[in-house]
């Protein structure tokens, strides 16, 4: 295993958190990014306001339901269970495609985030690779993945559409970090109450909202290790190259 290269409070992380264009900041959503900006391995970057990321949306008031749709979206994938969705229904029309990467009965998952991602990672590839390939039609974008924090699933998928992008791995997981910041629940009391109504103690809490960047650089490890590449894995799990291609097209600059 390798060492993560950022920490929490490493200079990558710094950066993201002070480019005033990455964090869209509405009422009722607490983790709504654009992932553009980042360097590509080759020459480019990422392009600005076509891909983003974020917890559910169905706290959005009417002003940031019209915030959400000046955004154009074309494609939304909603990563959630359909429970969840029962529960927040998202008040944001448009292509909304759910993909979930969980059973609908959460009881029996792993309350422990490095053993979650191993799930994901061995038991949801079909579904990770049916997500991206949301993205990946010639009318995708923009578009916008999401979960009910928008750290964990739409990590994995956002982690993975970066470095099919060739991002660094560094700055791949600096982008994952990011989440901890903003779903502290000491500056998001909303997100403490939910989970605090589920009987988990605060320590629990903590260690569930944190995004710590090894956890991500461990997936990406894993999934080379067992595929050869991200690419590779995500052609096994059944998406083509020509979509691969398509999504490079479409977000790089």
């Amino acid at each position: 295993m390798r060492q993560a290269v950022e920490s929490v409070d490493g200079p990558y992380l710094r950066e993201l958190l002070a480019d005033p264009r990455r964090r869209i900041e509405l009422t009722g959503l607490f983790n709504l990014r654009d992932v553009g900006g980042y360097p590509v391995e080759g020459g480019g970057s990422v392009r600005w306001r076509r891909l983003f990321r974020s917890d559910a949306l169905h706290q959005l008031d009417p002003a940031g339901v019209a915030a959400v749709t000046g955004l154009g979206l074309r494609t939304v994938v909603d990563l959630r269970t359909q429970p969840e969705v029962d529960l927040g229904p998202s008040p944001v029309s448009g292509r909304v495609t759910h993909i979930s990467l969980l059973p609908g009965d959460l009881l029996g998952l792993p309350l422990d985030l490095a053993a979650l991602y191993r799930y994901f990672v061995d038991e949801c590839g079909e579904q990770i690779a049916a997500a991206i390939a949301e993205l990946t039609g010639d009318d995708a974008m923009p578009a916008l993945v999401h979960c009910t924090a928008g750290k964990d699933r739409t990590g994995v998928v956002v982690a993975l559409v970066l470095a099919v992008l060739g991002v660094p791995d560094d700055i791949i997981a600096a982008d994952y970090a990011v989440s901890a910041v903003y779903l502290d629940p000491a500056r998001t009391p909303t997100i403490g109450q939910l989970l605090a109504g589920t009987g988990l103690d605060d320590e629990l809490i903590s260690a569930l909202l944190s995004s710590p960047p090894q956890l991500i650089l461990d997936v990406l490890d894993t999934i080379r290790e067992r595929a050869g590449s991200v690419d590779g894995y995500l052609r096994g799990h059944g998406l083509p190259d020509a979509a691969l291609g398509r999504l490079r097209a479409a977000l790089i600059v």
